[in-house]
């Protein structure tokens, strides 16, 4: 089968031939017409997460995909062949990623049926970005009536995170560049700061001068955190996907700390199928490539900011 892969960490990705998997006891072997790209997929190539976890190359790189199932394992019970189906298909100590005409996926795992009308270019882009957002939100507790800023809210888990929150009923700060603001508007912000025109703490606190009660946020690093933190009030939580927080230290501050890790699991994704299903959350695409321009869409992501999500078009 066709598949982008890399031959050692930090070389480039390429269009590789290799074989097929075979579906395992309770594994579904999936037909994959769309894959997504994550951030996480060029960290994986770089090498930045190597000794954390196993590996075998040819490593086919991907985790999100979307398709159809070709064949099951023994013991699999839930899905059957022709089933569409969509979740995460890494399994970095065989090898194996979402980048490919192939997948493998365990059946308790994060796969689950598609949402009704969904194409595999939308489902492909769901798994872990709108997971990660849905458990950001569920993390940060919001609740009607509260004021939450977002961090990094045009890339594709900040544009789930505004859509979630603003559901929960919070009232949704969105930083943006000029030319997401209107994105961010249509999808639920109440206020938008520009980043670019004064540093975002300053443009908050003028707005809110008592403070806010929340902070998701996607993109600083951890020597900048206690300027961000200087927008909420004593009691308020700020949440991190990149682990910046010292939560001990934060609690010294009457501020609680949550890094979140993710891991997209079966009940998640059918939670977010619900919603897409009822429109009330929107998946935007920001572009698609065929398979065999994959690698060169990786390299250049790598270098710049996302707006939406990337797709990969399988077949």
């Amino acid at each position: 089968m066709r598949a982008v892969a890399i031959a050692d960490f930090g070389a480039d990705p390429k269009l590789v031939d290799v074989p097929a998997p075979e579906p395992g006891p309770a594994e579904l072997l999936v037909r994959l017409h769309a894959a997504a790209y994550n951030p996480v997929d060029m960290k994986i190539a770089q090498g930045v997460l190597k000794d954390r976890m196993p590996h075998r190359f040819p490593l086919v790189l991907g985790q999100d995909g979307a398709g159809v199932v070709e064949a099951v394992g023994p013991d699999v019970n839930d899905f059957k062949p022709g089933d569409q189906v969509y979740g995460r298909f890494s399994d970095t100590a065989r090898g194996l990623g979402s980048y490919a005409e192939y997948g493998l996926a365990a059946e308790g795992g994060g796969v689950a049926l598609m949402p009704a009308g969904m194409i595999p270019e939308q489902a492909a882009a769901v798994p872990t970005a709108t997971a990660t957002a849905y458990d950001l939100v569920e993390a940060a507790r919001l609740d009607a009536g509260q004021t939450v800023l977002i961090v990094g809210a045009t890339g594709g888990v900040g544009q789930s995170v505004t859509q979630l929150a603003a559901l929960k009923g919070a009232k949704v700060i969105a930083t943006v560049s000029p030319d997401s603001t209107e994105v961010l508007r249509d999808l639920g912000a109440a206020e938008t700061v520009d980043y670019r025109v004064l540093p975002v703490v300053d443009q908050v606190l003028d707005r809110h001068p008592d403070g806010i009660d929340a902070v998701i946020d996607l993109v600083t690093q951890p020597g900048d955190v206690a300027e961000i933190v200087e927008v909420l009030r004593p009691g308020g939580i700020i949440c991190s996907t990149i682990g910046a927080l010292d939560p001990d230290r934060l609690a010294e501050r009457e501020i609680r700390g949550v890094n979140v890790m993710n891991t997209p699991d079966a009940q998640t994704l059918g939670v977010l199928a619900d919603l897409i299903d009822s429109g009330e959350l929107k998946i935007r695409i920001q572009s698609q490539v065929p398979l065999d321009e994959a690698p060169g869409l990786l390299r250049d992501l790598a270098e710049g900011g996302a707006r939406g999500k990337t797709v990969i078009k399988i077949g």
